[in-house]
């Protein structure tokens, strides 16, 4: 079961209708601080499998969990030191992406081959009322098949998806890409270790 964090300030009925669609299942595209989204409960294995067949992504690679507030992925950061704890909260809310140790906390479909598993807390705010209304961390991969160029737009995520050969349908959020140039910035931390540069 996902961890809860109750929040009831947020009225937008669109977001609401898409965190009701993400409990259920569903698989939404959404806008980031740099490109679109691919997103769903983390803890639901067949929504999960459902994006990595629209983007052909291997499960052993892992996703990204993206929140609205540290709070949200703070179940994942139990067993941390000050100094990593100060080194994240330093960086979030933000474009920066950390690998912290999942310690079994997240389901193998989630973290993949790995003992890790990517957590960000985005600045972006349709991203952190999404959350809030979900009440959780969700995944986030980049909304476009392996080997095509990221979706910075909503039509361009539905050029990819609308007719994909799946039959599986989206939901889209309404909203606009943020200022980042490029994906966030990917990191170890407990080596410091950067995978993926901004």
């Amino acid at each position: 079961m996902r961890p809860l964090i109750a929040n009831t300030h947020l009225a937008n009925p669109y977001l609401h209708q898409h965190a009701l669609a993400l409990t259920a299942g569903a698989v939404l595209a959404y806008p980031t601080e740099a490109v679109w989204g691919l997103g769903c409960d983390p803890f639901n294995e067949q929504a999960v499998n459902t994006i990595l067949q629209l983007k052909n992504r291997d499960v052993g690679k892992g996703v990204i969990l993206i929140a609205g507030h540290i709070e949200q992925v703070a179940f994942l950061l139990k067993g941390l030191n000050n100094e990593h704890l100060k080194q994240l909260r330093r960086t979030w809310p933000g474009p920066h992406t950390w690998l912290v140790p999942h310690n079994h906390r997240v389901p193998h479909f989630i973290h993949g081959h790995f003992d890790t598993v990517a957590v960000r807390v985005s600045a972006h705010p349709t991203v952190q009322a999404l959350c809030h209304r979900f009440g959780g961390p969700i995944v986030s991969t980049s909304a476009n098949p392996q080997g095509l160029p990221e979706a910075k737009t909503q039509l361009k995520a539905r050029s990819y998806f609308t007719h994909n050969r799946f039959g599986h349908t989206l939901h889209y959020c309404p909203g606009s890409v943020g200022k980042a140039a490029k994906p966030s910035k990917i990191q170890h931390l407990l080596t410091g270790d950067i995978i993926r540069a901004s």
